[in-house]
């Protein structure tokens, strides 16, 4: 199956009220041809509202919708040429898997002629060549997701919106599917929209991530962008694993946090208040070696947990305030860690110390 191209998405203004419920407020997207972009937000975000008005699934009660310039706001979903990929996969059991991958073809009343080639190519697109004859309830959980991806290419959408495609799957095999799916859509080329409730599998495969909270588009950008540049605290919170801290002014570029100022190397809003959004990532270690230029803190270690590849350490400042830090668990980076009860001094670059609005965007 050859690079199709994607589709230009624009969404102008969406809303969709359920009463006094505005599942969707005011929305407007614009998405580039073969961009990856996926919807992430907490339940009841109005993500998978925003999915199924681009599907045709969900009137909306006010905007437009634009599919390659077309205007498809009220367009039936079977005449959008959009691919879909369900949570529950969809499939139907009482077919083979070939038949399940040959449905659209058929629900086109394309030529039957047709069949047997495209089903071959959609299959081996998705790693599971020869199992045409193959009965669905013979298959693993992560086949039938491969079996619901071929199912939606095989006509050769430009457009293919995924719903938390993967939420069933092990942590394992989610990891690994994460990996494929980004690495078919650079083959692909189709534009996908795919809506997920996590924030490491947006991270991983997306060209852009979409933040959504209460119905509202919070904040839209490439997830590095997101990562290091969050809009406000609900964006910094949801994006990476940062402890929040309320911090006061104390200058056009610093704040103060149980007594200490903290330089930032980043514009700071001029009103409101102000938070600190600190990655446990982002935390040094201090040797007694550190640069002068690095905010510094100190506290009393609480807690150290094993998590495998890492340690989660955890501290309380003087003033009571805590935070963490994630360090290697390799000897090297543990053996710098103090046992719980000792006095730890941390560090933070100033290009590192994230200071965002409490609210608002």
């Amino acid at each position: 199956m050859a690079n199709i191209g994607g589709e230009r998405v624009e969404i102008r203004s969406a809303s969709k009220h359920y009463g006094a419920v505005r599942a969707l407020d005011d929305v407007s997207l614009d998405i580039a041809p073969q961009e990856f972009v996926s919807l992430l937000g907490p339940s009841g975000s109005g993500k998978t509202t925003l999915l199924g008005i681009l599907g045709g699934f969900i009137q909306p009660s006010g905007g437009s919708v634009h599919l390659g310039g077309r205007d498809v706001t009220y367009t039936p979903p079977h005449k959008r040429d959009i691919g879909i990929v369900f949570q529950n996969y969809a499939l139907f059991p009482h077919m083979s898997v070939g038949e399940n991958v040959a449905f659209p073809l058929r629900a086109r009343r394309l030529p039957k002629s047709t069949y047997a080639e495209k089903v071959r190519g959609a299959l081996a697109m998705v790693d599971l060549a020869g199992y045409e004859e193959r009965g669905i309830a013979q298959l693993s959980g992560g086949q039938r997701q491969r079996v619901a991806l071929a199912r939606a290419m095989i006509f050769e959408p430009r457009l293919i919106l995924m719903d938390e495609p993967l939420s069933a799957l092990d942590k394992q095999l989610r990891e690994n599917m994460q990996i494929e799916l980004r690495q078919l859509h650079r083959r692909l080329g189709a534009t996908i929209i795919y809506v997920t409730h996590d924030q490491r599998e947006a991270l991983t495969m997306s060209d852009r991530v979409a933040i959504l909270k209460d119905g509202k588009l919070v904040q839209i950008d490439r997830p590095e962008r997101l990562h290091d540049h969050p809009a406000n605290a609900f964006v910094a919170s949801f994006i990476g694993e940062a402890t929040l801290l309320p911090v006061e002014r104390a200058g056009a570029d610093s704040v103060s946090l149980a007594g200490t100022v903290l330089k930032s190397a980043r514009p700071i809003a001029a009103n409101g208040e102000l938070v600190l959004a600190i990655q446990t990532e982002k935390l040094l270690v201090e040797d007694g070696s550190g640069s002068p230029e690095r905010n510094r803190l100190e506290g009393r270690v609480t807690d150290v947990v094993f998590q495998g590849e890492s340690l989660r350490v955890f501290l309380a400042l003087d003033d009571g305030t805590a935070l963490s830090l994630r360090q290697p668990s390799h000897y090297e980076a543990a053996r710098r860690i103090p046992p719980v009860g000792e006095r730890l001094a941390v560090s933070l670059h100033p290009q590192d110390t994230i200071i965002v609005p409490k609210t608002g965007a």
